[in-house]
């Protein structure tokens, strides 16, 4: 599942689609794709206006086992959709790459650890990357007070980048 057009110059990639997104046949449209939306302060029209919309995975990959959010989508199915991802990068070349969730980030940047990462901006090919933890409820990274400013300044460098 992807949302997008030639010539977009942002990209944003998420993890997998979500239940609701299954349903819906749009990225980002559950709870996670409204946070998001309202962490950029984009309204729907906006936010698929200004972003190329991707996932590691393309498949719905089912509930955790213990209940709380989705499963982490495996070795196996992350090998599988590597190619689709690849493939839109290199097709897109875009300006501004926004890897949403630790499971994108070690997938696109190859960096582990949330705190290490968010709050700046990466090299990715010939574009800028800058990292945002995934808006999931299931997360608790934001937390953290520490973890919010690194929020802010993702956010502050995103609306520069774009």
């Amino acid at each position: 599942m992807f949302e997008g057009r030639a010539g977009q110059s942002a990209m944003i990639v998420g993890q997998a689609p979500g239940i609701v997104e299954g349903v819906e046949r749009r990225p980002w449209r559950g709870r996670a794709g409204q946070t998001l939306r309202r962490w950029l302060d984009m309204d729907e029209e906006r936010f698929y206006s200004t972003f190329y919309c991707s996932s590691v995975t393309r498949c719905y990959p089912g509930r955790h086992p213990s209940g709380r959010g989705d499963r982490p989508p495996s070795p196996r199915e992350l090998e599988l959709c590597r190619f689709w991802l690849e493939r839109e990068l290199r097709l897109l070349q875009p300006r501004l790459v926004v890897p949403v969730g630790g499971l994108a980030i070690r997938r696109l940047l190859g960096i582990s650890g949330l705190a290490g990462c968010v709050g700046s901006r990466f090299e990715l090919g010939d574009a800028s990357a800058v990292p945002l933890p995934h808006p999931s409820g299931a997360s608790g990274w934001l937390n953290s007070l520490e973890n919010r400013k690194r929020l802010e300044e993702a956010l502050a460098l995103l609306r520069a980048e774009l």
